[in-house]
C-alpha cells in the first residue's frame, strides 16, 4: 500500500482555515446570545490553531486530544501560569458541557 507523503504547509492551512471558519461560527453565536455554543466553538477554534502550531514545530500529525494545556505542551509552546489556567478552564468548560 503507497503511503501519503506528509504535506505540512497543506495540514497547518487546514487547521488554519478550519480555524477561521469556526471563528466567524462563534462570533454569530455569540452576537445571537447563544453563549454556550459560542464558548463551545470557541474551545475548537484555539484546539485547532494549537493543532496547526503542532504541526509547525514538531513536522507531526497533531494528536486526537481536546485537552488544550497538552496541546500547547505538546507543541513545546511557551506557556505562562496565567495562559495554562485559562486553556485548563477552557478545556474543563467543554468536557461539562
Amino acid at each position: 500500500m503507497k503511503t501519503e507523503q506528509f504535506d505540512k504547509q497543506k495540514i497547518i492551512d487546514y487547521w488554519v482555515t478550519s480555524s477561521d471558519d469556526d471563528f466567524d461560527t462563534m462570533m454569530a453565536m455569540f452576537a445571537t446570545r447563544r453563549y454556550s455554543w459560542s464558548l463551545f466553538v470557541g474551545h475548537l477554534v484555539i484546539e485547532k490553531l494549537l493543532k496547526a502550531y503542532f504541526v509547525q514545530e514538531k513536522e507531526d500529525y497533531p494528536p486526537f486530544i481536546h485537552n488544550l494545556l497538552k496541546l500547547a505542551k505538546d507543541s513545546s509552546l511557551a506557556l505562562d501560569n496565567d495562559i495554562k489556567l485559562k486553556l485548563t478552564t477552557i478545556t474543563a468548560f467543554n468536557l461539562n458541557t
